[in-house]
């Protein structure tokens, strides 16, 4: 079983963070992991020109988009590379992949949400099939997790939170865990 990893980061927070998930997934016997980080040299006058990974991501099982929150969205680029995709998404080439993702801002809110949910809606264009955290928030009473694990609650995706460029240690756990669970949905 082959897992994706595709993620844009300008700072290297999101990079950590694609990092962990990529080493959640390895853990999981049978899995085969790829990241790819959309760079500057993949876009051209705007546009995402890296037609290798488009054809290299149809061949995998899944995929765990990551972006960082900008203006309480995605990257630009990471942008360019979704808008790519249209011919993809024409034939439905990802249909029936899992997806998950993950993002992380500066501030605590920061309308991280809104980015976890456009990589949803993306994978759901797709046709793909969705996989948030299924792990309660810190706050939750109702948690039995001694780490407090996804610190910040979101349960459609890994929402981090990072002011000093540094990426919190429970961020990376949650994102570790993040791409164990996919990885092992993907394979069961």
């Amino acid at each position: 079983m082959k897992l994706a990893v595709v993620f844009h980061s300008a700072s290297g927070t999101t990079r950590q963070l694609a990092q962990a998930v990529a080493a959640g997934a390895a853990e999981v016997a049978g899995v085969d992991v790829v990241t790819a980080d959309i760079v500057g040299a993949d876009i051209v006058q705007g546009r995402f020109c890296n037609s290798a990974l488009l054809q290299q991501l149809s061949s995998v099982d899944a995929i765990v988009f990551g972006s960082p929150t900008y203006m309480g969205s995605v990257s630009a680029q990471f942008k360019a590379f979704a808008d790519a995709t249209g011919e993809l998404w024409a034939e439905q080439a990802w249909a029936n992949k899992l997806a998950a993702g993950f993002t992380i801002g500066a501030n605590l809110s920061g309308d991280q949400l809104n980015t976890i949910q456009y990589l949803q809606v993306f994978a759901g264009q797709h046709g793909m099939l969705w996989a948030g955290l299924d792990i309660p928030g810190a706050g939750s009473a109702k948690t039995s997790d001694p780490t407090k694990w996804n610190r910040l609650g979101a349960q459609s995706g890994l929402i981090a939170h990072s002011a000093d460029g540094s990426v919190h240690k429970t961020d990376l756990i949650t994102a570790q865990y993040l791409g164990q669970r996919v990885a092992r949905l993907a394979t069961s």
